[in-house]
């Protein structure tokens, strides 16, 4: 237990620093974000309107320390401002309806990288030196060597626009998000399939390449030679023993490949404009929106030490060695 608490002071200092540096970005840049809004809007609103738009932009006189307590307070209230490209619409608002189309794309590309990559890898292993051990990761690492944006729009080119196997867009057909039931959830995997293959895709030759060599280093362990000295079964020697070993390595990097789901996939959200985070992002460079874009930065930096905070807390329940190091 002691690991863990000294785990979880490191990620929330990590948290504070992230929330701090997020804070005084924009106030050491020239001018300021909510200028812009100002600005726009300063021919056809009258003083009180613009006093208000100033105040709920930052644009006030008080001491930075006192801007920034209020920073603190918005930020555990959810309350990360307007945007300036969707305005006067809440930043808040406009992550609610993409946060859930990014986990779930990024959640499910992941979790599928992960089992696939690592079940190859562990068969690569164990058949060491045959052909599949020569063809699947050298393959694997060829299609992950291309970037995201590209192979995302070779597979929108020909599967979605050429053969149309697949829609063209967005993360439903209807223009309102379907009911939950058989046919909507349905819908909803359809146009899950192009863009959740593209990021398995690239991400299946790392975790292939990871478990094979950590299952290489198992399998000379004296343990395994002695489990089957006593006459285990093959099969039972590789799952319960070698792989469950094996497989440390790639729960550690599954924390920050779920930390980074929405960082990670943004570029694949663009080309088949599916209406998660990565895609708001996008939306709010190109419109400059500071707001908007500083919500999205911190959440992404946060889901990542949260991610990374749990697969911790779950390297000392798998591994027993890290618990008696630590002395939990």
């Amino acid at each position: 237990m002691l690991y863990i608490a000294k785990r979880l002071a490191f990620y929330v200092l990590a948290a504070f620093v992230a929330i701090t540096v997020n804070f005084f970005l924009p106030r050491l840049t020239p001018g300021d974000p909510a200028s812009t809004i100002v600005a726009t809007y300063s021919t056809t609103l009258n003083e009180e309107s613009l006093a208000a738009l100033r105040q709920a932009y930052g644009l006030t006189d008080d001491p930075l320390f006192q801007q920034y307590l209020t920073y603190l307070g918005n930020i555990l209230r959810g309350d990360f401002g307007r945007s300036l490209s969707n305005f006067p619409a809440q930043v808040s608002d406009i992550i609610a309806a993409g946060i859930g189309w990014s986990v779930l794309l990024g959640l499910t590309s992941v979790l599928l990288s992960f089992v696939i990559g690592s079940a190859l890898g562990a068969l690569a292993a164990w058949r060491r030196g045959g052909i599949f051990d020569r063809v699947a990761p050298p393959v694997l690492l060829f299609l992950g060597s291309f970037p995201y944006f590209f192979l995302a729009l070779l597979l929108f080119y020909f599967f979605c626009f050429k053969l149309k196997w697949f829609p063209m867009g967005n993360a439903y057909s209807s223009v309102n998000p379907p009911p939950f039931t058989l046919s909507g959830i349905g819908d909803v995997l359809y146009h899950l399939i192009a863009p959740a293959f593209t990021v398995v895709l690239v991400s299946l030759g790392p975790w292939t390449l990871n478990m094979r060599n950590a299952m290489i280093g198992v399998l000379s362990e004296d343990y395994l030679t002695l489990a089957e000295a006593k006459g285990l079964k093959p099969r039972r020697v590789l799952f319960s023993h070698a792989v469950r070993t094996a497989l440390l390595p790639n729960v550690t990097a599954l924390g920050a490949a779920i930390g980074g789901v929405f960082s990670g996939q943004l570029l694949t959200e663009i080309v088949f404009t599916y209406p998660g985070l990565g895609y708001s992002l996008m939306r709010a460079v190109s419109a400059v929106d500071y707001p908007l874009m500083q919500a999205l930065f911190l959440i992404i930096t946060l889901s990542v030490l949260a991610a990374n905070f749990i697969v911790d807390t779950l390297y000392v329940l798998l591994d027993p060695r890290v618990r008696a190091g630590q002395g939990a």
